[in-house]
């Protein structure tokens, strides 16, 4: 890793001022799935274990920089102290004088946890006065925001013009060292599976990937602009028009480089996103008008699932289909399931691949699962993070 870490660090009798993901869904004033605070554990015990004391910084939601009661941190501060078996000191604010009296006072040991940083305009804003007022409580600065290090925000980019000392944290570290391992020395054959709806959002992604994986599984709404530009029926699936040319690019440059680009060869289809009744499946090319695909059919199941299980490293991101209605969940399951079953290295790239994986009951089962969604795509894309960016080089 090219960026300072803990490591590089002595904390005792300093003030850490970390950047956290506890961007965690809440549901009556509790903290619904704690999976983001239990990743940030080794940072923040690491930066105790070594005599300093911790100032976390957080968003939740999107409060859209005004106050929100209902995206309050304090559900998130009493679940981290059950955690950590030690009391965490809540905030109402993230800046200001009772804030700043609060961390001045801090000893060795201590947890401080601040209010949602979004409910200040500035955060996103990167306004070079809050940065300021965020880094003046701290004496050393840690990343450990895989989720949010692709944003160019106060907490995240602005504050490290403002420390002496910005290294990234224990989730940041194992993030970059999974996808880089993959993206420059995988285990072969490297299958990268990509899914979700839209193509526009992946178009750097299967760029970048081309020229390094064998295989490219394509799922999900994204590969019916793929099967459009073939001159195929796809009825009333999602499908974006303009970039159909993109798409017959895309394949090409895939064969070029030698990369097989596999696309559904039958599809689930229904009337409806959200209700199952008169759901059948059709060859790729048959869908009727009134008729959308909603997931991959058996037979594109049994090929990527005879791909995935022969591979050495699989990087999946986006669901094979709309996961969230049961009946159209098969094709991605399947996927989950050939991913646990297949003794690859396998990293699962956040967001919806994330929540399929986590209902599917096979989580435990995989290599990595990423923190990060948008983070992550940026990483398959060969883009740079400036949250990373900005910290100290080693």
């Amino acid at each position: 890793m090219a960026k300072k870490t803990l490591d590089d660090v002595d904390f005792s009798g300093k003030r850490a001022l970390v950047r956290v993901d506890f961007n965690v869904p809440l549901d009556g004033g509790k903290v619904e799935d704690d999976t983001r605070i239990v990743a940030a554990l080794p940072s923040i015990k690491h930066i105790l274990d070594g005599g300093g004391s911790v100032i976390l910084m957080s968003h939740l939601g999107r409060p859209k920089g005004k106050v929100a009661d209902e995206m309050r941190m304090a559900p998130v501060g009493a679940r981290l102290a059950d955690l950590l078996g030690r009391s965490v000191k809540v905030m109402d604010d993230c800046v200001g004088p009772a804030v700043s009296e609060a961390a001045e006072g801090l000893q060795p040991g201590d947890v401080m946890l601040l209010e949602n940083l979004r409910f200040h305009a500035e955060e996103e804003a990167n306004e070079a006065g809050f940065a300021r007022e965020l880094a003046s409580l701290g004496d050393i600065y840690v990343d450990d925001a895989f989720g949010t290090s692709h944003r160019k925000h106060a907490s995240t980019e602005g504050v490290t013009h403002h420390m002496e000392t910005c290294v990234a944290g224990r989730l940041i570290g194992t993030e970059l060292a999974q996808f880089g391992a993959a993206l420059t020395d995988p285990r072969r054959p490297f299958v990268s599976i990509l899914g979700g709806a839209k193509v526009s959002d992946k178009i750097p992604v299967i760029e970048n990937l081309i020229g390094k994986v064998d295989t490219l599984l394509i799922g999900g709404a994204m590969a019916y602009t793929f099967s459009k530009a073939r001159g195929n029926a796809i009825g009333g699936s999602l499908c974006e028009d303009d970039l159909l040319e993109m798409t017959q690019k895309l394949t090409a440059d895939a064969g070029a480089a030698g990369a097989k680009l596999m696309l559904p060869v039958d599809h689930v289809v229904s009337q409806s996103l959200d209700d199952a009744a008169g759901m059948k499946t059709v060859a790729d090319g048959a869908i009727e008008p009134g008729w959308m695909g909603v997931d991959i059919g058996p037979e594109t199941v049994k090929l990527y699932v005879d791909e995935i299980k022969g591979a050495g490293t699989v990087v999946w991101n986006g669901p094979m289909g709309v996961f969230e209605t049961e009946q159209f969940a098969a094709g991605t399951l399947a996927v989950a399931r050939a991913c646990a079953e297949s003794g690859a290295v396998t990293i699962i790239g956040g967001g919806d691949s994330v929540s399929a994986v986590n209902s599917s009951g096979l989580a435990d089962r995989m290599t990595h699962i990423s923190t990060g969604g948008g983070a992550s795509l940026k990483l398959l894309a060969g883009a740079k993070l400036a949250g990373i960016e900005a910290l100290d080089d080693r």
